[in-house]
């Protein structure tokens, strides 16, 4: 996986069992810096559906972190994956699947992907 440092701004994930606290983490990260309930909820959706694609489509954990950045809550969800594609259709209800990333893309203000050496880093933002 590539480095990342996981500070007070930051937590490493590898089971399904700690999406639970992976999503306390990103609330209580997102209410401290100011985000508003409502966008909370959405924010925590993303986070969902970025670490849970990590866990199930990666034979490893991943990095989170969470900052705030002029207006904007950021959030980095790094992992060992391929490539992130954004800008698809989101796919019919009765898919079986496939649909994660583009919620995500429509939840949030500005959604990224960068591929590094050994992974992949996601970045989420809203505005806060």
């Amino acid at each position: 996986m590539p480095e990342s440092p996981v500070g007070p701004d930051g937590m490493y994930y590898a089971e399904q069992g700690d999406l639970r606290a992976v999503r306390a983490f990103v609330a209580a990260r997102a209410e401290k810096l100011g985000l508003p309930a409502a966008r909370i909820e959405l924010l925590l959706l993303a986070v969902s559906e970025l670490t849970t694609n990590t866990l199930m489509h990666t034979d490893s954990g991943g990095h989170i972190r969470v900052w705030a950045e002029n207006t904007q809550l950021i959030c980095d969800v790094l992992d060992t994956g391929g490539p992130r594609t954004f800008g698809r259709a989101m796919p019919p209800a009765r898919s079986p699947g496939g649909r994660g990333l583009a919620i995500v893309e429509r939840i949030c203000d500005s959604v990224h992907s960068i591929t590094l050496p050994g992974g992949t880093l996601v970045r989420i933002c809203l505005n806060l």
